[in-house]
């Protein structure tokens, strides 16, 4: 039997004992198809292969893990979700470090975001009303398949705990920006959702970084090798030219040979 983890938490002036062994923190619940979990993957893996933030700011980003932010209520569960300044603990097999306990961080993630699959998930209602009410500073829907109509992607931003539409793409604050990417991940040919810089370059994954320095690395052997082609080639010109002016030498010297031999001054 698995052991307790009680912990005591002052929310407010009440002081409440968390039974952490009767939290659900995962449900062995598959996600919904694989475009999704790829997806999930794509937004995660990306900024740990590439992203600095400024100032080496610490970040977590998580997929398709618990959220919980509230003592008596179930956990929302975001397909991605960032979160800054903060870092995972040390023993993740923990109860209490299995999902992201907003108490425990001390903080709600800057930036949510939910892949919708089917009309289901009440990502334009339910989720997105308590997502303001926790306080989530950016709320992301991504609508691939558009069964919410013809945006694609929504993106929010809290206002006294109520979400009013993000007319833009970057999240100042974050150095970071969202956009919609035609192309290939991991042999599936779709738009995605990626990560990006404030100048709209997608933050590469670790395959992407290391195909652009095997392509750097490929054209400098390529520069070498010209170069090297080109010192060859001025090499071989020095040595003609040499041969040349060593014949011209020794013509030069069998001519006066034989004006001497037949008694003629130069």
């Amino acid at each position: 039997m698995e052991n307790k983890a009680i912990e005591t938490v002052v929310n407010g002036e009440e002081v409440i004992e968390i039974d952490y062994s009767n939290i659900v923190t995962e449900d062995d619940t598959p996600v919904d198809n694989l475009f999704s979990e790829k997806q999930q993957r794509l937004l995660t893996e990306s900024l740990y292969a590439s992203w600095q933030p400024a100032e080496q700011r610490a970040f977590a980003v998580f997929a398709n893990v618990g959220l919980f932010y509230a003592l008596r209520e179930p956990a929302l569960v975001p397909d991605a979700m960032l979160s800054m300044d903060i870092s995972l603990p040390t023993d993740v097999w923990e109860k209490p470090n299995r999902s992201y306990f907003v108490w425990q961080y001390g903080k709600v993630p800057e930036v949510v975001i939910e892949v919708v699959s089917n009309l289901k998930g009440m990502e334009l209602t339910e989720k997105l009303d308590k997502y303001a009410k926790m306080g989530v500073p950016f709320y992301v829907v991504y609508d691939p398949a558009q069964h919410y109509g013809s945006h694609e992607l929504r993106i929010y931003e809290n206002h006294s705990l109520k979400y009013l539409p993000f007319d833009q793409t970057n999240f100042v604050s974050l150095g970071l920006g969202l956009m919609l990417w035609d192309g290939e991940y991991e042999g599936l040919a779709a738009q995605w959702l990626r990560w990006c810089t404030p100048e709209g370059q997608p933050i590469p994954t670790g395959k992407e970084r290391a195909d652009a320095e095997q392509q750097r690395a490929d054209a400098e052997n390529q520069r070498a090798d010209a170069e090297n082609q080109r010192a060859d080639a001025e090499q071989q010109r020095a040595d003609a030219e040499y041969r040349r002016a060593d014949a011209e030498q020794q013509r030069a010297d069998r001519l006066a040979q034989k004006l001497r031999e037949l008694g003629i001054d130069e």
